[in-house]
C-alpha cells in the first residue's frame, strides 16, 4: 500500500467479511445476564464484549441434540436449546449418530462426525473468538465451514418396544475440534440425561450459558450438572499451548483434542510410516471399522499424526450412505477426491474398492500381541468388510522404513508399558518427523522476505518474493531433514508430491499472509517514527486532509487485521494523525472527527 503525501489514494486491503447467520431470537432470558464469576475461576474477562443471551453457550455448541430411532415413528430429532429449534441440518444428525454397522453396539457408544455447514446461529461474540482463535494452535482452531458432531448412544434392550430395543442419542454440535473434551462432558451429562430426561438438558444447557469462552492457555472453571470441570495449560506436554482437564480433581485428561495414538495405530502398528506419508500428502484415504468408535478414533489419529502441520483436505470420522457427499465421494466418473473417510457399513466395501489406499481396522478392545500383518495387502483381495485388517495399497513409500521406532514400541507391549507413556513416544515420533520435515519449507519461505531497510514510510510495503520449487530443491542439498531426522530415503520426491497437494496450499497461504501482514505491521511502524507535521507543512489543505483520511483508513485496516506491531505504535500513530488536524480550520477539524462509517 503506497502512502504518499498527495491526493492520490491508497489501495485497499482485502478484509473477509463475517459469515451470514441466522437471527436470534433475542427474547430468551440466559443465566449468563445473571452471573459475574471471578476472571481465572470461570468469570467473564474484560476483554470480552458485552455479552447477549446464549452467547457464551454459542462460544462451546451450536446445539445439543437429541436423536430417537423407533421403528414406528422413524428418526425424531429434539434441539436445545429453543434458539436452535429451527436448526437446518437435523436430517444429517439423524443419519450420521446410529450406529450403521453390524457389530451390535449394545450398551453406551461414543464417537465423532464431521459434516458441511448448513446454519449458524447469530452471536455478538464473532469478532472475539476469531481473536481468541488466531491465538490457538492449529490444532485447536475452530472449523469454519463444518461442524463436528460428538455421538453418547445408547441401545439396550426393551421388549416392550416393537424394535426390542431402546435405541436413542445425545449428540452435542460444536465447531470445537475438542474431541476428548467433548467425549468427558458427555461422560458426565448422557448418563444423568438418561435416567432423568428433559430437565437435567435445560439445566445443563443453563450451566454452559455461564461458562468463560475457551480461551487456549488460560485457566477456566466450567460448571456442569454438579461437576466442575477446570481447563488450563499443561506445560509439559510435548506440544506447547494444549490444554488439560481435571474433573473435581480426579480424572486429569492430558489433552482436550488428541486421541490415543498407540491404540489407534495399533491394528496397523507396521504401516504407520506409510500411513503418516499418504496423509501428508493428502492421499484418498479410506478407513473400515467394525463401529462408528473406532472408525472415528482412527481418522481424528490420522489427521493429528500431521501435528503442528494443519490437513487442510476433507475428513470424515464416520461417513454414512445417507451422508449428503455420498455421491460426490463414491463416484467413479472421476479419480477419488483428496478426503479421509471413516466407514463401517459393509457396503462401502464394494463401493469404495477403486480407492486407491484402503486401511481395514479390527476391534481395538482385543489387546494383547502386536499386528503380525507386515506386508501392504493387494486392493484386489478387498472384498468385504470382514476381510483381515492391514492397510491395501499400491502406494510406494518415499522414505525408508523407520525400525528405531517399531522396537521401541515393541519392546514397550512386551514389558507392558502403561499405553499413555506408548502414545507419548509415538505422537513424539510424528511431531519430530513432521517438523523435520517442514523446517526446510520455514526457511526456505522466510528467505522470501525482504529486508526490512526496503520498507519506507512513503512507498508500498515490498512484496514477497514468489516460492520457486527449483530454487527450494536446491536448498535441500545443504540445509534438508538430513539436518534433524536420520530417515533415509527420496526426500526429494516427497517434497515434489507434497508441493502439489492440499496440504502444501493451505500451508503456504497461511504463512504467505502472516508475512503479508508482518510486512504491514513494519510499514505502519516507520510511518510512526516519521516528523509527519514537519512533512505535511508545505502541503495545501486538500492534502493534509487526503493524509489524514488514509492514514485512519491504515489504523482501521490494521485493527481489523490485527497486525503483529510494537506495543505503543497505534497510539503513536493517533497522536500523529491528532496533531495534522488541529493544524486545519475548525470546520475540517470537526469533519475529520467525526466517526467513519463502517
Amino acid at each position: 500500500m503506497a502512502l504518499q503525501p498527495g491526493p492520490e489514494e491508497l489501495g485497499e486491503q482485502v478484509v473477509e467479511e463475517p459469515e451470514d447467520m441466522e437471527d436470534q431470537d433475542a427474547s430468551s432470558i440466559s443465566p449468563a445476564e445473571e452471573i459475574t464469576l471471578p476472571v481465572g475461576q470461570g468469570g467473564e474477562d474484560e476483554s470480552e464484549p458485552l455479552l447477549l443471551p446464549w452467547d457464551r453457550f454459542s462460544a462451546w455448541l451450536h446445539c445439543i441434540c437429541v436423536v430417537g430411532f423407533d421403528l414406528e415413528l422413524g428418526q425424531a430429532v429434539e434441539v436445545r436449546p429453543q434458539q436452535s429449534k429451527d436448526y437446518r441440518d437435523k436430517t444429517s444428525i439423524c443419519y450420521l449418530s446410529f450406529p450403521d454397522s453390524n457389530s451390535g453396539c449394545l450398551g453406551d457408544t461414543q464417537f465423532c462426525f464431521r459434516f458441511r455447514q448448513g446454519s449458524n446461529r447469530k452471536s455478538s461474540l464473532g469478532c472475539f473468538l476469531e481473536t481468541a482463535d488466531r491465538d490457538a494452535p492449529v490444532s485447536l482452531k475452530r472449523d469454519q465451514g463444518h461442524y463436528y458432531g460428538y455421538v453418547y448412544f445408547r441401545q439396550v434392550r426393551d421388549k416392550s418396544l416393537k424394535r426390542g430395543y431402546f435405541q436413542k442419542s445425545l449428540v452435542l454440535i460444536s465447531r470445537l475440534p475438542y474431541v476428548t473434551f467433548f467425549h468427558s462432558l458427555l461422560k458426565i451429562l448422557a448418563p444423568e440425561y438418561f435416567d432423568k430426561l428433559e430437565p437435567c438438558l435445560e439445566a445443563a444447557c443453563n450451566d454452559i450459558d455461564r461458562w468463560p469462552t475457551p480461551h487456549p492457555g488460560r485457566v477456566l472453571s466450567l460448571p456442569i450438572m454438579g461437576v466442575v470441570i477446570k481447563v488450563g495449560p499443561l506445560e509439559e506436554n510435548i506440544i506447547n499451548n494444549v490444554l488439560c482437564v481435571c474433573v473435581q480433581v480426579s480424572i486429569v485428561l492430558p489433552t482436550i483434542h488428541e486421541v490415543d495414538l498407540f491404540r489407534c495405530f495399533h491394528p496397523v502398528f507396521f504401516h504407520i510410516q506409510m500411513l503418516w506419508e499418504l496423509v501428508l500428502l493428502g492421499e484418498p484415504l479410506v478407513v473400515m471399522a467394525p463401529s462408528p468408535a473406532e472408525s472415528s478414533d482412527t481418522v481424528l489419529a490420522l489427521i493429528s499424526c500431521l501435528s503442528p502441520l494443519r490437513y487442510c483436505s476433507d475428513f470424515r470420522p464416520y461417513f454414512t450412505i445417507h451422508d449428503s457427499e455420498f455421491k460426490e465421494y463414491t463416484t467413479r466418473t472421476q479419480a477419488p477426491p483428496s478426503v479421509i473417510l471413516g466407514v463401517t457399513n459393509p457396503f462401502f466395501a464394494k463401493t469404495l474398492q477403486h480407492w486407491p489406499h484402503i486401511v481395514r481396522i479390527g476391534d481395538m478392545k482385543q489387546e494383547g500381541e502386536m499386528a503380525k500383518q507386515m506386508k501392504v495387502r493387494k486392493l484386489k483381495n478387498l472384498k468385504t468388510l470382514d476381510c483381515k485388517t492391514g492397510v491395501y495399497s499400491a502406494f510406494k513409500p518415499f522414505l525408508n522404513k523407520d525400525e528405531d521406532i517399531l522396537k521401541q514400541l515393541q519392546k514397550g507391549v512386551q514389558q507392558k508399558r502403561p499405553s499413555a507413556a506408548q502414545n507419548a513416544i509415538l505422537r513424539r515420533y510424528f511431531l519430530e518427523l513432521t517438523q523435520s520435515f517442514i523446517i526446510p519449507l520455514e526457511r526456505y519461505v522466510a528467505s522470501l522476505m525482504p529486508l526490512q531497510k526496503s520498507i519506507t514510510p512513503w512507498k508500498s510495503p515490498p512484496q514477497l518474493r514468489p516460492f520457486l520449487q527449483d530454487e527450494f530443491m536446491k536448498t535441500l542439498e545443504k540445509a534438508g531433514p538430513q539436518l534433524t531426522s536420520r530417515l533415509k530415503g527420496d526426500w526429494i520426491g516427497l517434497y515434489r508430491q507434497f508441493l502439489r497437494c492440499p496440504n502444501f496450499d493451505g500451508w503456504f497461504r497461511n504463512r504467505k499472509r502472516e508475512m503479508s501482514q508482518k510486512l504491514d505491521a513494519l510499514h505502519l511502524e516507520a510511518l510512526c517514527e516519521e516528523d509527519l507535521q514537519l512533512r505535511t507543512l508545505e502541503h495545501t489543505e486538500v492534502e493534509k486532509v487526503d493524509l489524514v483520511l488514509k492514514l485512519k483508513d491504515k489504523l482501521t485496516q490494521a485493527e481489523k487485521n490485527h497486525l503483529p506491531v510494537r506495543p505503543g505504535t497505534v497510539s503513536k500513530l493517533q497522536a500523529h494523525i491528532e496533531a495534522i488536524i488541529l493544524g486545519l480550520p475548525e470546520d475540517l477539524q470537526g469533519i475529520l472527527h467525526r466517526p467513519s462509517t463502517p
